[in-house]
């Protein structure tokens, strides 16, 4: 692949990625204004002092025009400013700061232990078609995939710290100073490694199996070209590249949608700050939130595109 052919490629998924955020944006804000009722005396409680709900009014610009409030919202974020708490008064940044920490230390762990364990079983499942160590590699990881995480959580919990005694059952005391305390972070990365692991060995799996029956593979076969290069030079990386793309999709969600390990293993991450508020409708701070993980998404998903072009960009042009 020519280096011009591929900076038009990323020069493109660039605008797109672009146009994305600023859909997101739009979303984000539009959504908060289709909520039902006045945002501000719902804030306000059950029974709401009219000052409060004036000040609530205020802080959230809702006696502004809709277009100007958009435009001063993206103006802040453009610039980092995500807004202020209405339940205390700290930036929202904060908020996202110290949440992140949590969130990507669980995230960095499970993604350095998935790519080693997901392509490693995917290319000895393929090495064995149709074998016993096939079989049992399928099996195990349809098995486990099939169980929810909130269920394999609990699970782990009974066996591991409840009945064994082996791990803290959740990090309850350690704030968010977690990589200090490295016990309370295995049974939360080995929940959160579960399911992507199998979805990974399946398709490394699938990728290499269609790239050893393939005609060039046959071709370099007859050519005396040795095994080993067949499959890890030839075969490996058309498997890579929608491996790539999933592996992009699994640190999305690692990264904003952990809220079920979060909560179950009280963790104070983004899933966790979320929560919190939802619980305590604070608009601004799910606002802020909304926005990070739709970015990090779009980010996410235009870096693959780009690894995927790289590795084939047959794939890359499709995807």
């Amino acid at each position: 692949m020519s280096g011009s052919g591929l900076r038009s490629f990323v020069a493109r998924r660039l605008l797109l990625g672009a146009a994305q955020t600023v859909a997101v944006v739009l979303l984000v804000f539009a959504l908060t204004e289709a909520l039902p009722g006045d945002a501000a005396i719902a804030l306000a409680g059950d029974q709401p002092d009219p000052e409060r709900v004036a000040a609530i009014r205020e802080a959230l610009r809702l006696d502004r025009p809709v277009l100007e409030r958009l435009g001063d919202w993206a103006a802040g974020l453009a610039h980092g400013d995500f807004g202020t708490s209405l339940a205390s008064g700290r930036p929202v940044s904060r908020y996202i700061v110290d949440g992140f920490g949590p969130t990507l230390l669980l995230a960095a762990l499970t993604v350095a232990l998935l790519v080693p364990i997901g392509f490693g079983l995917g290319v000895l499942a393929a090495r064995h078609e149709g074998g016993l160590v096939d079989r049992l590699v399928s099996g195990l990881t349809l098995a486990v995939y099939a169980v929810p995480e909130f269920a394999l959580g609990v699970l782990v919990v009974t066996v591991f710290a409840l009945r064994l005694g082996w791990l803290p059952p959740t990090a309850v005391g350690y704030g968010t100073d977690l990589l200090a305390h490295p016990a309370a972070l295995v049974l939360p990365v080995l929940v959160l490694l579960a399911r992507p692991v199998c979805s990974l060995v399946r398709l490394v799996r699938a990728g290499m199996v269609d790239a050893l029956a393939s005609p060039y593979a046959a071709h370099a076969r007859r050519y005396g070209v040795p095994g080993a290069r067949v499959r890890y030079a030839h075969a490996l990386p058309n498997a890579l590249a929608p491996a790539a793309q999933q592996l992009a999709r699994t640190v999305d969600w690692l990264l904003c949608g952990v809220i079920v390990v979060e909560a179950l293993f009280v963790i104070p991450g983004l899933g966790t700050v979320l929560l919190n508020a939802v619980a305590e409708r604070d608009v601004p701070v799910v606002q802020g939130l909304a926005v990070v993980f739709g970015v990090l998404t779009v980010v996410l998903n235009l870096g693959a595109d780009v690894v995927a072009h790289r590795l084939a960009p047959r794939a890359g042009v499709a995807a």
